[in-house]
């Protein structure tokens, strides 16, 4: 892979020969990839209205606990 990256999708299920990857390091992606688009769910994070990176990183972090919390 590009820089050390390592494939973790899972082939398809209609493969006659499955391409084998890691299942824990699948799972983590996922949760990570979930995490964004819940936060891409707020349009203040989404198109990042703020112009300091310290009121965009709390806003990110007040929506990670809303998402967190509910």
């Amino acid at each position: 892979g590009a820089q050390g990256t390592e494939a973790v999708i899972p082939s398809t299920a209609s493969r006659k020969r499955a391409i084998p990857y890691d299942v824990a390091a699948y799972r983590h992606r996922n949760m990570i990839e979930r995490a964004f688009c819940s936060l891409k769910d707020y349009r203040r994070i989404a198109t990042r209205y703020d112009k300091l990176a310290r009121n965009f990183l709390s806003a990110v972090a007040i929506a990670a606990f809303i998402i967190w919390w509910t």
